[in-house]
């Protein structure tokens, strides 16, 4: 593959909305130009008879039953019940901010 010219990474720095040093540019060239060379050699490899993906499942649709499996509020009862500071139908807690 190509490699990137100062003026292609002066452009992508632009879009991205970036100010780079020359000593920046330099450095995201090698490895923008790592990255590519990778690209470069995922292209070799031999798909022809991979089967392409959808996801990585194949389950569509898969819905819970809405059921209701006890009954909670006793056991808030007992919860607020046993919270040590109330006020009216509030807990109360300390203060975050003074």
């Amino acid at each position: 593959m190509s490699s990137l010219d100062k003026k292609s990474i002066k452009h992508l720095a632009e879009l991205a909305r970036l100010e780079l040093t020359e000593k920046e540019e330099e450095k995201f060239s090698q490895e923008l130009q790592k990255i590519l060379d990778y690209f470069t050699e995922l292209q070799k490899v031999n798909i022809e008879n991979i089967a392409p993906m959808s996801g990585g499942t194949e389950i569509k649709n898969a819905y819970r039953v809405d059921e209701k499996t006890r009954d909670k509020t006793k056991e808030t009862a007992n919860v607020v019940d046993a919270f040590p500071n109330q006020q009216e139908n509030y807990l109360k807690v300390p203060p975050v901010f003074e």
